[in-house]
C-alpha cells in the first residue's frame, strides 16, 4: 500500500477508536498508554512502563530516577540499566552528552549486558544503546547518532510489529535528519511508522510525541493536527508534553496556543528538578519561557514578554546546559531586536551571566554578539560592531571544525546579517543587499533546530527593512511577504507591509 494510504488508514482507525473501545489499553498514570512487557520481575513492570513513558515524553531527569528505582527493586532487570543509559542523551535536542554522561551510559550498558538478558528484543535494545555509548572518550556525537539509528533499523527489521521498537526507530530517523537542507523525507518516514501504532494504542506517548516532532517541519505543520492537539492533553502535568505542540502552533502563527501551552509547561517544569541531586531547575523551564517571550512579542504584549525574560534571568540554580545558555542569550536578544531597540541591543554584554561556561556554547554566544553588534552598527559604533563580527566568525569556524552543521549554519546566517548592517552603515547599500540575500538563501535551506521558535531575526524581514529604507517599496513588499509565508503572523513584517500599503508615497509603487 502506498505510504500516504497507509497513514490515512491508520489515522482513520485512530479516530474511530472511541473511549469504550480503547478503555482496556494499558497505561502509565497521566502519561499515556504504555505496555512494554519488560522481561523483569512482575512487581516492577508497571514502574518500568511509567519510566518508559517519561522517557518517551523526554522528561529525562524523572525518567532516570524512575529507571534507577526499578533497578533497585529488581537487581536482575537488565532493561532498567538500558533505560538509565537512554536518559543520558537527547536525540532531538541540541544538548550533547558530556564525557561523564558518556562514561556513565557505557557503564550502564555493561551492567545490562552482565545480567545476560535472554530476550532477543531486550538484547537488541541494549545493543542499540551500546552503539551510541561505545568509546566514551570520542567527541564525535554524530557518529554516535548514526550508529544508534543503524542498530535500531536492524532491530525494527526483526520486530516490525513491536510498538516501542518502531517508536524508537522513528525517533532515530528524525534524529538523523540532515542539517544542511530542509527536507521532509525523514519526517514523512517517521510519521508513516508512527501513525499505525496509534490505530491500536491512541495514547502511546512515543508515537504521539514523535509525530509532533515530525510535524515541526515546513510543509507538515498542518498535517495530523488532531494528534498535535491531543498530545497537549494526554499528559496534563508533563512539561514537555504541554510544550511540544506549541512548536507546531508557532509555525502556524497561533500565538494564543503558544502562550497557553507554555504558561502551563513552565509551571510544570519547575516541579521537575534536574541534576543527580535535584539541585537545578530543569532546562525545559527556560525553553518554555523563550516560546512565551516570542509569542507575546508577536502579539504586541511587550510588558508580558519582558516580565518572562526578567523572570528567567532572576531564576536561581538553572541547569547548566546548552538549552539554558541559549535561552538566556536568546530571550535577551529577542526582546530588544523584535522591537528594533538599537540602543538596548548595543548595551547587551555577551557571555553573561558569568556562571555559564560560554566556551561550550558557540551559537548562544553568537546570538548575544549579534544583538550587540547589530545595535552598535545602527548607532554608528563601528568598532564595536566589527569586534562582535570578528568574534562571531571565530565561533563559526569552531563549529565548522566540530562538524556541528546546524550550529555552524545558524551562526553563518547571523554573520551575513551583521555584515549587511555594517555595509549599510558604511554607505555600501548594494553590498548590504547582497549579504542579506545570502543570509536569506542560507536560512531557507537550514532546518530550524527545535531549541528555537524562529530565527533571531528572519533574513527576509531584515531585507524588507533595508529595501524600505532605500525607497524600494515593491522589493520590500516581496521580502515581507516571503517572511510571512515562512513565519505566519510575524508582527513586524505585518506592520511594515501595512505601512507600505498605507503610505501615499508607496501606494503608486505597487506591482
Amino acid at each position: 500500500m502506498p505510504q500516504r494510504s497507509t497513514m490515512a488508514a491508520g489515522l482513520a482507525a485512530l479516530l474511530a477508536c472511541t473511549a469504550p473501545a480503547c478503555a482496556d489499553a494499558p497505561h502509565a498514570g497521566h502519561l499515556g498508554h504504555v505496555d512494554f512487557r519488560v522481561d523483569c520481575a512482575p512487581a516492577v513492570r508497571a514502574d518500568f512502563d511509567h519510566a518508559l513513558a517519561l522517557l518517551h515524553h523526554m522528561t529525562y531527569p524523572d525518567a532516570r530516577a524512575a529507571f534507577r528505582k526499578v533497578a533497585e527493586r529488581d537487581p536482575a532487570c537488565a532493561m532498567a540499566h538500558w533505560g538509565i543509559a537512554m536518559t543520558l542523551f537527547q536525540p532531538l535536542w541540541p544538548t550533547r552528552p558530556t564525557l561523564a554522561d558518556r562514561t556513565l551510559g557505557w557503564d550502564e550498558v555493561q551492567k545490562a549486558r552482565a545480567l545476560k538478558p535472554s530476550s532477543p528484543r531486550d538484547i537488541g535494545f541494549i545493543d542499540s544503546a551500546a552503539a551510541f555509548f561505545e568509546t566514551p572518550a570520542s567527541e564525535d556525537y554524530w557518529a554516535r547518532i548514526h550508529r544508534w539509528e543503524a542498530s535500531l533499523a536492524r532491530l525494527h527489521a526483526s520486530l516490525p510489529k513491536d510498538d516501542d521498537v518502531t517508536a524508537f526507530y522513528a525517533l532515530a530517523i528524525l534524529a538523523t535528519t540532515p542539517a544542511d537542507r530542509i527536507d521532509r523525507t525523514h519526517a514523512d518516514r517517521a510519521a508513516a511508522l508512527l501513525v499505525p501504532i496509534l490505530a491500536h494504542n491512541p495514547d502511546h506517548p512515543g508515537a504521539m510525541h514523535y509525530i509532533v516532532h515530525a510535524n515541526d517541519v515546513p510543509g507538515r505543520e498542518k498535517e495530523l493536527l488532531d494528534i498535535t492537539r491531543r498530545y497537549e492533553r494526554v499528559a496534563p502535568d508533563n512539561p514537555h508534553a504541554l510544550h511540544m505542540p506549541t512548536h507546531v502552533y508557532t509555525r502556524l502563527g497561533d500565538w494564543d496556543g503558544v502562550v497557553r501551552g507554555n504558561l502551563r509547561a513552565a509551571e510544570a517544569a519547575l516541579k521537575v528538578p534536574a541534576g543527580d541531586k535535584g539541585q537545578y531547575v530543569w532546562d525545559e523551564y527556560p525553553h518554555a519561557i523563550e516560546y512565551l517571550v516570542y509569542a507575546w512579542l508577536q502579539q504586541g504584549k511587550d510588558a508580558q514578554a519582558a516580565a518572562q525574560r526578567d523572570r528567567l534571568w532572576a531564576t536561581k540554580d538553572l541547569q547548566p546546559s546548552f538549552k539554558t545558555a541559549f535561552h538566556l542569550a536568546s530571550t535577551q536578544a529577542r526582546y530588544v531586536l523584535e522591537r528594533r531597540d538599537w540602543q538596548a541591543a548595543a548595551a547587551i554584554v555577551p557571555r553573561q551571566p558569568a556562571w555559564v561556561d560560554w566556551d561550550k556554547y558557540a551559537w548562544p554566544e553568537a546570538i548575544a554578539q549579534f544583538a550587540h553588534g547589530l545595535g552598535a552598527a545602527h548607532l554608528g559604533h563601528m568598532d564595536d560592531a566589527r569586534a562582535a563580527l570578528t568574534r562571531m566568525r571565530a565561533l563559526l569556524d569552531a563549529m565548522g571544525a566540530a562538524k556541528e552543521a546546524a550550529f555552524e549554519r545558524n551562526i553563518h546566517i547571523l554573520c551575513f546579517e551583521l555584515e549587511s548592517a555594517i555595509a549599510k552603515a558604511n554607505g555600501h547599500p548594494a553590498e548590504a543587499i547582497t549579504k542579506l540575500q545570502a543570509a536569506a538563501t542560507l536560512e531557507a535551506t537550514t532546518p530550524k533546530p527545535a531549541v528555537t521558535p524562529a530565527p533571531t531575526l528572519p533574513a527576509d524581514e531584515l531585507l524588507g527593512d533595508l529595501y524600505a529604507s532605500l525607497g524600494r517599496a515593491n522589493d520590500a513588499r516581496d521580502a515581507y511577504r516571503r517572511t510571512l509565508a515562512h513565519y505566519p503572523n510575524r508582527r513586524h513584517a505585518q506592520q511594515a507591509l501595512a505601512r507600505l500599503d498605507a503610505s501615499p508615497a508607496t501606494r503608486t509603487a505597487r506591482p
